[in-house]
């Protein structure tokens, strides 16, 4: 039988706030919009004014046999900057400020006793912000509001880089975890995500797509050589290309059906990194272009490969 509630709570850009709560088994729906203020069905023109009063928020409609109250605090919290009260990230006023807007009493102890185990927990260097506010009327924002992130998959990951947000989760929120783990605790955030979550870094915006050095590439997470700069060719696709990699075997290719199409997806030898796509339209005799993510790779120049440990892979480049 279906228990059906519902939660609001206030992240900053709703846009951001929308994926993370979706993908939540025993989640409804999640529905962009406005609460806490002062005017009658606001629009977005008006809310980001920051003269309504109202929050950039999201209400969350889901199954509590399936997920719990206390598991969507948890996401809420990962998700954002407790101790900024002037908004978040990029994004500055009233209508960005963060807040969970509680129906009852129970909702009530449980966000104050979140927001006290989190304070505890990660012992942030300045006061937690976050408003705990009783809940007011919700009203849904414009549709183009609604599934951002699904419908703008592009723009929606770059605005999260670029405000900051995805950086701040990850050494806030997930690299205490990856401790345990050395090879993931040297990641940055956007080498993270590549890696481990298929994500894909900006065209003309990483590290190598236009490196012209001589020398090796390797897997950033386990350190394994996968191409060199003498199979590199320039594809015009912003992203590192290379026509094969050093063994066949040290990379390995997965279907993926992503996007509504069908590509497939390069991962290393052991499948536990993301790297990029293979295509067949590169200039080699297999005619192949191995289009891979920079975050995904090290480069060590030819010079560097003996103090580097990869002295036996000199042979490649004379």
């Amino acid at each position: 039988m279906i228990n059906t509630k519902k939660a609001v709570f206030a992240g900053g850009c709703f846009w951001c706030m929308e994926g993370p709560f979706a993908e939540l088994e025993g989640v409804i729906s999640v529905l962009p919009g406005y609460t806490g203020g002062h005017v009658e069905n606001p629009t977005y023109e008006q809310v980001i004014t920051g003269l309504t009063g109202h929050y950039e928020a999201v209400e969350v409609t889901y199954d509590e046999s399936k997920v719990s109250y206390n598991e969507l605090l948890d996401v809420f919290w990962r998700q954002i900057d407790p101790t900024d009260p002037d908004g978040q990230f990029a994004d500055k006023g009233s209508q960005y400020r963060t807040a969970i807007f509680y129906n009852d009493e129970e909702e009530k102890r449980s966000a104050e006793k979140s927001r006290d185990e989190i304070k505890e927990a990660f012992g942030f260097e300045k006061p937690v912000t976050t408003r705990i506010i009783k809940a007011e009327r919700f009203f849904p924002a414009e549709d183009y509001h609604r599934k951002y992130y699904e419908k703008n998959p592009g723009r929606y990951k770059m605005y999260k880089r670029s405000s900051g947000r995805e950086e701040y989760i990850f050494n806030t929120w997930k690299k205490p975890e990856l401790e345990k783990d050395p090879r993931l605790a040297r990641l940055n955030a956007i080498q993270y995500e590549v890696t481990q979550n298929a994500d894909t870094e900006p065209p003309f915006q990483n590290e190598y797509w236009d490196n012209k050095k001589r020398g090796l590439y390797v897997d950033v997470v386990t350190g394994e050589p996968l191409f060199t700069s003498d199979d590199k060719f320039d594809s015009g696709c912003g992203w590192p290309s290379f026509t094969k990699p050093i063994k066949e075997e040290s990379v390995i290719e997965k279907p993926d059906y992503s996007f509504g199409r069908t590509r497939t997806e390069i991962r290393n030898s052991d499948g536990s990194s993301h790297l990029g796509h293979v295509f067949d339209d590169g200039p080699g005799p297999d005619g192949l272009r191995y289009c891979i993510n920079s975050a995904a790779l090290r480069f060590i120049p030819e010079e560097d490969l003996e103090k580097e440990g990869y002295g036996k892979y000199k042979e490649l480049f004379e």
